[in-house]
């Protein structure tokens, strides 16, 4: 069911953007749960098979629920970037991201919508709290992240920039994507944030619950992902070395 457009003249108007691709056993859990919330959420169908589509369809018979779908898989970023434009068409002024495969608590997007109309300039990015179902391994890997993160940025400033679950504000965040190329599959999340911090964008943070369903479905690709990855990291390195004396003025004033 098409979403109504948002407010004109200003008012803060979020709208939840859901990257989807071939999600369909957690999805419906994950809609109920933003219309729990009373937000308008468009679904971002990521060149999904047609069991996953079909439920996608479905679900945006719903009052409030909307379909874009991309016929050729983008990747999360490549679904995420096609979920700003569309939102900023309709007028609306922040996108809510939160995953399609059930690992985020929907209970928390009050507290995600309140900090960013109490702050609609900064990015509200969750802090995972992870429970005993996360794997070993993946916990362990982001560490790495965390540690070329506050490499490129000087900065341990960005807590967690892997976690899906966060509010942009959509003025910066477009004017980024309009100025330079990031990364369209699994190195978005990092990278669109490194990029926002450094155009001096405030990142606030909010600690979430996260949990691994026994039977989730996860499209990580060791090694095309890793390799993804580490590329980023090389081209955030080189970036953050011209922008270096900048930043170290930054923190020497105290601004990150």
């Amino acid at each position: 069911m098409r979403i109504e457009p948002a407010t004109a003249g200003g008012a803060f108007a979020p709208l939840v953007v859901i990257p989807v691709y071939d999600h369909e056993h957690a999805i419906g859990a994950v809609v109920d749960g933003v219309q729990a919330a009373g937000l308008p959420c468009l679904l971002v169908d990521d060149g999904s098979q047609p069991s996953c589509a079909l439920v996608l369809r479905e679900l945006a018979q719903r009052a409030g629920v909307d379909l874009l779908r991309l016929d050729v898989n983008q990747g999360k970023g490549g679904a995420m970037l096609a979920g700003f434009a569309e939102a900023q068409r309709r007028g609306y002024t922040h996108v809510l991201q939160i995953d399609a495969d059930g690992q985020h608590d929907t209970g928390d997007l009050p507290r995600f919508i309140d900090a960013a109309r109490a702050r609609p300039d900064a990015v509200i990015c969750g802090i995972p709290a992870y429970d005993a179902s996360v794997p070993k391994a993946r916990l362990y890997g982001r560490y790495a992240t965390h540690i070329w993160v506050w490499i490129n940025t000087l900065s341990l400033h960005l807590r967690d920039t892997m976690c899906g679950f966060r509010v942009y504000p959509l003025p910066p965040v477009l004017r980024l994507v309009g100025e330079e190329t990031i990364g369209r599959r699994m190195d978005f999340d990092t990278e669109v944030m490194v990029r926002l911090y450094w155009r001096q964008v405030p990142v606030e943070h909010l600690a979430t619950r996260v949990t691994y369903p026994a039977d989730g479905v996860s499209h990580f690709d060791v090694w095309r992902d890793n390799v993804r990855i580490s590329r980023m990291h090389t081209r955030l390195f080189f970036g953050m070395l011209w922008r270096a004396p900048r930043l170290l003025w930054r923190r020497l004033q105290g601004q990150g």
